[in-house]
């Protein structure tokens, strides 16, 4: 078996693929989850988070901001990893359906084309200021915070090599 082929399946670099499988699932009735962030040292804080946001639906799509809008989010000196490596390493885990990646610096325009039933993100969010929750709303669909791990995050990771 080809497991980098099944891998790379998982990930998308524009939305024309992605309609294919998310008509596939639609017609199947699958429930989909979907989240977005730079992801760019994972770590078991990801792991946990996204382990939980997959369990809220049958399918679970991350939107990971390319390159170029990581830097505008994070500065020049971000991504530490680039987006080929930060889109492979989410589509290793098994409980990930799909990475899709998205230039602009909020998955706005991702989140309108795939519609997901449920939009996950951080706690550290109000549910009311989350990007797409209206989108997700106005189709009936639910906006879940969920809680990071604690002492997990990239900005510490760089932090504690820099010392």
């Amino acid at each position: 078996m080809d497991y980098q082929k099944l891998i790379n399946e998982k990930i998308f670099l524009n939305l024309q693929d992605l309609e294919q499988k998310l008509a596939f699932w639609s017609f199947k009735g699958k429930r989909v989850a979907f989240t977005n962030g730079c992801f760019d040292i994972l770590h078991l804080g990801h792991a946990k988070y996204l382990s939980t946001a997959a369990s809220l639906g049958d399918v679970l799509i991350i939107g990971l901001n390319s390159d170029n809008s990581v830097r505008r989010l994070k500065g020049d000196n971000r991504p530490i990893n680039p987006m080929e490596a930060r889109a492979f390493l989410l589509a290793v885990m098994g409980f990930v359906d799909a990475v899709v990646v998205f230039d602009e610096d909020t998955p706005y325009d991702l989140i309108k084309f795939v519609q997901p039933d449920v939009l996950v993100k951080g706690e550290d969010y109000k549910v009311e200021d989350i990007v797409g929750y209206d989108i997700v709303k106005a189709k009936g669909g639910e906006v879940v915070t969920i809680s990071f791990e604690e002492g997990y995050s990239t900005t510490n990771i760089i932090h504690k090599q820099g010392k």
